[in-house]
């Protein structure tokens, strides 16, 4: 299995178990109260593994345009049929886009899927001055070492440790540790922060309301803190262009 033919197996449910699901929105959240600054001055943006648009859809009604892409055919159709300008090509073939942006977004774990970050242009995909605004799964994750060791699953528990694992669908996912200088020469990295640092990973399944609000107060003042960002469910990384 692909990881284009895994997601359109997941498309049709992936809002309801996502995006809608407290986990998934209270993640999201905290993604724009960190990236939103970034986005000020954009006006042009392309959206790296769009999913079902949800970003998007968000920078659209901003006043914002929009230009996706997902390897998933369902998830694309899904992304039109919201209203988003996507299309569908792997994040592996961006380099075929004769465009450049004012940001360049990949959210919630897209570059997981790409072996080598370094092929994709972002450089000449951002116009001088432009950002790379990019989400990805963390090399380590605090909760899911924790959840995974007890349920007696040390293999799941240490998986992102070795910088890449399978799936049960047979794709692999690549667990990346960023840098300006593996992804461009005119790229610096300026911010960073963690993505679901006290708030789980969504696997975790149904966590009381209570609880989750907690956590999300709690990410909100350490998220960005060196040692806690590293342990995270997902770190963003805030690249900026000479």
């Amino acid at each position: 299995m692909t990881a284009a033919q895994a997601f359109n197996a997941l498309a049709a449910s992936y809002d309801r178990c996502w995006t809608r699901a407290p986990i998934g929105r209270l993640q999201r959240e905290a993604f724009w109260c960190h990236a939103a600054p970034y986005f000020t001055n954009a006006r042009r943006v392309l959206d790296l593994g769009c999913g079902t648009g949800e970003d998007a859809l968000r920078l659209i009604r901003s006043g914002i345009s929009v230009y996706a892409i997902d390897a998933s055919p369902e998830m694309v159709s899904i992304a039109r049929a919201r209203g988003v300008d996507a299309r569908v090509l792997a994040i592996e073939q961006a380099g075929s886009l004769n465009e450049n942006f004012d940001v360049v977004l990949s959210n919630f774990g897209a570059l997981n899927c790409v072996a080598d970050l370094a092929k994709i242009p972002f450089a000449r995909l951002l116009k001088p001055g432009g950002y790379a605004v990019l989400c990805l799964l963390g090399r380590f994750c605090l909760w899911e070492t924790i959840w995974f060791l007890l349920h007696a699953d040390p293999r799941r528990a240490a998986r992102r440790w070795r910088g890449r694992d399978t799936t049960r669908g047979g794709f692999p996912i690549f667990y990346h540790r960023p840098r300006a200088a593996q992804l461009s020469a005119e790229l610096s990295l300026v911010a960073q922060a963690g993505i679901g640092l006290a708030v789980p990973p969504s696997y975790m399944g149904r966590v009381p309301d209570s609880l989750l609000r907690a956590a999300a107060r709690l990410d909100r003042h350490l998220a960005a803190r060196p040692l806690f960002r590293s342990i995270a469910d997902h770190t963003l990384f805030i690249f900026k262009r000479s």
